[in-house]
């Protein structure tokens, strides 16, 4: 988001970011996947580096990217949230 071009999704985000507290925004900055889940992104990480996903398992991977993105999104907003507010003090 720093270019400056904003995608739909983003722009879809920009309400909910409108909501944060700045308690919630810190939460949000440190969101972490489980590490159950986590292992699991990086196990179909490799397999999509090493071409052997199978159907189901792309389908799985591709619906973890998409929420990392809604994710990253989030987070990206949360942290400018705080570093205005932060500069504003």
């Amino acid at each position: 988001m720093s270019s400056g071009l904003h995608t739909p999704l983003d722009r879809l985000l920009d309400p909910v970011a409108r909501c944060l507290t700045p308690e919630v925004a810190k939460q949000l900055v440190e969101l972490q996947p489980d590490p159950g889940t986590q292992a699991r992104i990086n196990e179909l990480a490799s397999k999509a580096n090493e071409g052997t996903l199978s159907i189901p398992e792309r389908a799985e991977y591709e619906g973890y990217v998409e929420a990392i993105d809604v994710v990253s999104i989030i987070q990206a907003k949360a942290r400018k949230m705080l570093a205005v507010r932060l500069f504003a003090c």
